[in-house]
């Protein structure tokens, strides 16, 4: 049930709603492949396979050789000319993912180095125009993944080594987009999302464009197919799903579509003839137990393979597939159109996936009393079993929990087996982190919050873990009338969120709402000096050092060359610049010393193109700059406790010259109050509640609400 409050409201949601998207089928047709292959297949760099000048390039990914190796972009160009893969058959892959128990294929259609794997009109160093092969492998591709009933996906480098407009090979590859580039490249995006047939995901990466250069490629992605997933790696927080780091399998909750991209190295992801391949039944756990932590938290894995450069598949990664094939054969059913973990603590013996009526247990690792307990579910099993053999577990239930009992000689190690547990009327978890009121008041804010996340950034070297959703779940004490109210600051102020109390949503909007009467007593507040060390080569994503009780007297990092020094003469709000190379990082420490009571003050800081903010080691706010401003302001509550506080500020760069940097403590301590509809809650039932952005303009933006407040008062 959904209540929208304001006429307004609805006009924005019509609005947005017309704007291309994926339709919510295809989301979830895309959701349920669950497994597919990524090719990384390009032509010449295929053909040289990690070597050059008779010597292998041990230096960075094999499918990047002509940076790694310094060749000469005319030089790399001719070497088209010896493309002639005459084991390439696209049927026999698609025959492969297919075994492997695939359900799409993504195959690279232009790598870094610009070289196009389809008929182009756009340039001549494509497979066809440029080689003896003359044929378009991605429509071989597309053509093969229709006879076999695969879906098909494409992989698009958004930068270029061979255009000439294109910046130049750097180290980093979150290469700048020229106009003139982004022409072309949509010149190509068009004619692979018009020659090809359906396509069912569009994987762009690295390059760092525009926000509009972003948005105008996501419109015209889902112009010519709308139900066209596009990856987050298009950069400015547009995209339809996320995209983890290469080889990342996350230990959190993730509130969007999702995917896990995986090679069968770290090392490279075109073929590499020297890499040491090792063990195929060790690499086949590897990659299954992947697979199976992607899919019991909600993602899809994309595990890649490297063809030769005569077009046949390694036979160290064809054996590999295959066997995984033939393990999902059999436990497919606890795979395919599942949805995630319902449990909301991690299992040392394993995984866990879900259907209505069943939960599937992937038991990797036996425990050593052959019990395996799930706490918190509700609901009543009617059987326990292994699933492709005729064998029943025994299990006691008790209320709000169960326990399975492993038969003797159960072995996950040398085969993970699924236990499957079927639940005759559907079930419950409940949660594990239950809000009770206190004194007929429950206050909620992100710090006691359950976090749904995302991964958002301008390109891949911004990125960070945003948070997307938060929930709670409430049990109040006594029943009665509840009053719920939004406790916000000028930071929050203009934000439009969905609210839902007990499965009903409210939109609201933050904005012309009473103001509490509040001044803090800021005499008790003396701030300390400003202290920074830095520059620092750090993404925006993380701290490089520990943020509690930090010394100034040590290095906050492992560089000891870089020790604290302090910002003489700093003047409250002074508006600083501070000199920065490419993804460089400054922390900036304050000591605040506060009285003996608790005090709540608001400061403003300024920064440039990435912030993150603790206050006694405790996260306040992580946030990149999506409109690439010259400089973001953010108010930032501060919960001080009696005595010494510390305030820790790292500031990130992405590619200027200087960061920005200044932090006010003389700012309107505004507080705001939206008080909703009084609501009649019964003693000691449990209430979910989870907050997030209305109708966003992606699903990886961040919240970025870190002062709000959602509080119930017994009336």
């Amino acid at each position: 049930m959904k209540k929208i409050i304001s006429p307004l409201l609805s006009l924005l949601f019509c609005i947005h709603f017309v704007s291309a998207q994926p339709s919510s089928s295809s989301i979830k047709q895309w959701q349920d492949q669950k497994f597919s292959m990524f090719i990384h297949f390009g032509g010449i760099y295929s053909v040289w396979g990690g070597v050059w000048d008779g010597k292998p390039v041990t230096r960075g990914l094999s499918e990047q050789i002509q940076a790694h190796a310094g060749i000469y972009s005319d030089t790399y160009a001719n070497l088209a000319k010896n493309f002639n893969p005459v084991n390439w058959n696209a049927d026999s892959i698609a025959l492969l993912a297919k075994a492997a128990g695939m359900r799409s294929v993504v195959l690279t259609s232009k790598h870094h180095d610009g070289f196009c794997m389809f008929k182009t009109a756009t340039t001549d160093f494509n497979v066809v125009d440029a080689t003896p092969f003359n044929r378009d492998v991605v429509k071989e591709m597309a053509e093969a993944c229709k006879r076999q009933g695969l879906r098909f996906g494409l992989y698009f480098s958004l930068i270029d080594w061979h255009y000439p407009q294109a910046s130049p090979i750097s180290s980093h590859n979150s290469d700048y987009i020229t106009p003139e580039h982004h022409e072309y490249n949509k010149k190509q995006v068009t004619e692979l999302l018009s020659n090809y047939g359906t396509i069912s995901e569009l994987w762009f990466d690295m390059g760092s464009q525009s926000p509009e250069q972003s948005k105008e490629l996501y419109q015209l992605v889902h112009r010519l197919q709308p139900d066209c997933m596009v990856s987050s790696r298009l950069g400015n927080d547009q995209g339809d799903f996320a995209v983890m780091g290469d080889n990342q399998y996350p230990d959190y909750s993730i509130g969007v579509p999702w995917q896990s991209p995986a090679s069968f190295f770290d090392e490279t992801w075109g073929y590499r003839s020297w890499q040491k391949r090792g063990s195929e039944d060790e690499k086949y756990k590897e990659k299954l137990e992947s697979l199976i932590r992607v899919i019991s938290r909600g993602g899809n894995y994309l595990l890649n393979i490297g063809p030769k450069g005569d077009g046949s598949v390694v036979g160290f990664e064809k054996d590999v597939l295959l066997k995984i094939g033939t393990w999902l054969y059999k436990n497919g059913e606890a795979v395919y159109g599942t949805t995630a973990d319902p449990f909301f603590t991690p299992f040392k013996w394993g995984n866990i996936t879900a259907k209505p009526n069943k939960l599937y247990l992937f038991v990797t690792s036996v425990p050593a009393d052959g019990l395996i307990s799930l706490p918190g579910l509700e609901g009543r099993i009617s059987n326990v079993s292994v699933l492709g053999e005729q064998q029943s577990l025994s299990f006691k239930q008790a209320i709000d929990a169960a326990v399975i009992t492993l038969p003797a000689g159960f072995d996950s190690e040398n085969q993970i087996k699924v236990i499957a547990v079927g639940i005759a009327e559907g079930y419950k978890v409940q949660p594990v982190h239950i809000l009770s009121s206190i004194y007929d008041h429950m206050k909620l804010d992100e710090h006691n919050a359950y976090n749904y996340y995302s991964s958002s950034g301008i390109d891949y070297n911004s990125n960070y873990q945003s948070t997307v959703k938060q929930s709670w779940t409430i049990k109040p004490k006594h029943k009665g009338k509840y009053q719920p109210a939004i406790q916000y600051t000028d930071e929050e102020k203009g934000s439009i969120v969905d609210l839902t109390v007990n499965n009903v949503t409210t939109t609201l909007e933050l904005d012309s709402d009473r103001k509490m009467k509040y001044k803090p007593d800021t005499a008790k507040i003396k701030w300390g000096p400003l202290y920074i060390t830095g520059p620092y080569s750090a993404g925006l994503g993380g701290l490089n050092g520990r943020a509690d009780k930090i010394d100034i007297s040590k290095p906050f990092t492992k560089d000891t060359d870089k020790p604290w020094r302090s910002i003489d003469d700093y003047k409250n709000g002074q508006l600083i610049d501070l000199p920065a190379g490419m993804d460089n990082a400054y922390y900036i420490l304050q000591n605040i010393n506060a009285g003996k009571d608790l005090i709540y003050a608001q400061v403003k800081i300024t920064s440039g193109d990435g912030i993150i903010v603790l206050l006694n080691g405790r996260q306040l706010l992580i946030n990149n700059n999506p409109g690439k401003a010259a400089s973001v302001s953010h108010v930032i509550g501060l919960d001080l406790i009696p005595g010494n506080n510390q305030l820790l500020i790292k500031v990130f760069n992405n590619f200027k010259k200087n960061i920005p940097f200044a932090l006010t403590h003389s700012i309107p301590q505004n507080i705001y109050i939206k008080d909703l509809e009084p609501l009649t809650l019964e003693a000691n039932e449990l209430y979910p509640v989870s907050l997030k952005l209305h109708d966003p303009a992606s699903p990886n933006q961040t919240l970025k609400l870190p002062n709000l407040e959602i509080v119930f008062t017994k009336k």
